[in-house]
């Protein structure tokens, strides 16, 4: 079985990992407390590949975690989808893109840190937002700080091209991620759902006609 743990934490890793030995000789009590917190961020930062389902007329789930919101909105003439996906502490934490394409515009928000399951916390909290275009579609990434996370990463670069299901960010300890996408796409999923970054559908175009029992899947 593959498994791995995300690059971020290797460090921190290498150096409870050390103290887990040390006091395992000279203080049994604390090398308890140092042996679960070197599980814990082991779990905390793993990173498993993923089956990830390929194709312009689908949208795959940017982040494991609980839908907790669905709500309609216009930009302009169009009408928009927006699905919010809660990460809970036992969540895997990778941020995966939805869509192949291009980035045309990273934006980050400064702001509060409440919690990441209300509505205004879209609106309020810290927070970076993608613009990914595909074709004559755009789509809306936002990873969203909450009362733990503090620390959003994202490694892409504005016109940076990018492929479906691979991984683009990582929130430390936290917390929500909003996909946005237009209602050329149908909504596949609802409220109280668990999604699997990567490899959940969260919308599909019906009017692009690839045929589902030719659909190509790639282990990311």
């Amino acid at each position: 079985m593959y498994f791995r743990f995300h690059k971020e934490i290797s460090a921190a890793l290498i150096i409870l990992f050390l103290l887990v030995i040390f006091f395992y000789f000279i203080y049994k009590p604390l090398f308890l407390i140092f042996l679960i917190l070197l599980i814990f961020t082991f779990y905390f930062f793993r990173d498993p590949e993923r089956v990830v389902p390929l194709g312009d007329d689908i949208l795959v789930s940017p982040a494991d975690g609980l839908i907790t919101n669905i709500i309609e909105y216009k930009e302009g003439k169009k009408s928009y989808t927006k699905v919010s996906i809660f990460l809970s502490v036992f969540n895997v934490h990778i941020q995966r893109l939805p869509l192949s394409g291009q980035i045309t515009k990273i934006d980050y928000i400064e702001g509060k840190f409440i919690n990441a399951t209300l509505d205004k916390a879209s609106e309020e909290n810290e927070r970076l937002r993608l613009t990914l275009k595909s074709g004559s579609n755009v789509v809306y990434i936002t990873q969203i700080a909450g009362l733990i996370a503090r620390r959003i990463i994202c490694y892409l670069k504005t016109n940076e091209r990018v492929n479906q299901g691979e991984r683009y960010g990582i929130i430390k300890f936290g917390s929500r991620v909003d996909i946005e996408f237009p209602n050329s796409y149908n909504l596949m999923v609802s409220i109280g759902q668990q999604c699997i970054g990567g490899e959940t559908i969260i919308a599909r175009d019906f009017k692009n006609n690839k045929n589902i029992q030719s659909r190509e899947y790639k282990k990311i």
